[in-house]
């Protein structure tokens, strides 16, 4: 049986790698996004990877949840997982993990649901995916314990790591948007 202290590290070790999962997630999906989206067998092999990372993402999240609240060493309750900003510890921080669940559990179910619903209510529901590794971020660098300034360094470079890729997907010029416009400059007669 593992005793306090154990489950503690196991919290706190679950935590990041779920973080820095995540972010990887997050970037494949930003990636995979739009029109720059890789082609033919890559595409293939980089959603693979997404989806798998994705579930291993789930597994490290759930350990995650399951030893905060078995430690005992502070009063999260089952309930505070789903429902934000209840916690006797931490509310609001706790709380931010618990919203970033929520989002989590949307994004998930429409995921498996995506071939029974329209393509554009998917992809909407999707976007939420943003705010969700926003709220998790936000979560696990406020949460990160102030003598181990390794879990917020781990925290901070996945937001630097993921704000770049944003940053890429919206800067970045692409062929095929380039060629349209230019197209679009063009005077018809």
């Amino acid at each position: 049986m593992l005793d306090g202290s154990a489950l503690w590290y196991l919290s706190r070790a679950t935590g990041v790698v779920t973080v820095v999962l995540f972010t990887v997630v997050f970037c494949l999906g930003v990636i995979t996004a739009g029109r720059r989206r890789p082609q033919g067998h890559a595409a293939t092999v980089v959603m693979g990877v997404h989806r798998w990372l994705s579930v291993g993402m789930l597994v490290f999240l759930a350990v995650h949840i399951v030893t905060a609240i078995v430690d005992g060493y502070v009063s999260i309750g089952w309930l505070a997982v789903v429902v934000p900003f209840i916690s006797d510890y931490q509310p609001l921080l706790v709380g931010f993990g618990s919203l970033a669940v929520d989002l989590l559990i949307v994004v998930m179910v429409t995921s498996y649901l995506r071939h029974r619903i329209p393509e554009r209510y998917w992809r909407g529901i999707h976007w939420v995916s943003y705010a969700m590794w926003v709220v998790a971020l936000v979560h696990g660098f406020m949460m990160g314990t102030a003598d181990q300034p390794g879990l917020r360094l781990t925290t901070l470079a996945c937001g630097v790591i993921g704000g770049a890729t944003v940053v890429w997907r919206t800067v970045v010029s692409h062929a095929d948007r380039d060629r349209r416009e230019l197209i679009n400059a063009q005077e018809w007669s």
